[in-house]
């Protein structure tokens, strides 16, 4: 669980910055091509995190595709053994749901947290500038 909250944190973290140094540019114009470079890095970053996260629950659902084909050949076979293994094949199952359940909360908590968090930055940049 702890990587999990380690990737939430450098989202918000990765988030935070490339809000500030977006907004900042918008407000000024004569920025450096550094910063930019930067906000190019830190918005890779941010996506570089989403895709790990979906990889993760991909790989979950390819192993669940792969342990359904099993139950069932298991089944049409019909021969007391294999019925017996679908009782282990069917609990992993049921654990690798739970898991991919937890990477999607996860993956919706990061999101909301990233653009709850822009949107409230934006919002403070604009009563600063004294834009309403």
């Amino acid at each position: 669980m702890t990587s999990r909250g380690s990737a939430s944190s450098a989202v918000v973290s990765t988030m935070e910055t490339t809000t500030s140094n977006t907004f900042s540019k918008k407000r000024n114009h004569h920025h450096t091509n550094t910063t930019t470079t930067q906000e190019e890095g830190h918005d890779s970053e941010v996506w570089s995190t989403f895709n790990h996260s979906f990889k993760q629950v991909q790989s979950v659902l390819d192993r669940n595709r792969v342990l359904i084909q099993q139950v069932n050949d298991n089944h049409q076979s019909k021969v007391p053994d294999n019925m017996a293994k679908n009782v282990a094949l069917i609990q992993e199952l049921n654990g690798n749901i739970s898991k991919v359940v937890s990477l999607y909360s996860d993956l919706s908590s990061n999101f909301s947290t990233t653009f709850q968090y822009q949107r409230n930055k934006n919002s403070d940049g604009e009563r600063d500038s004294g834009e309403d």
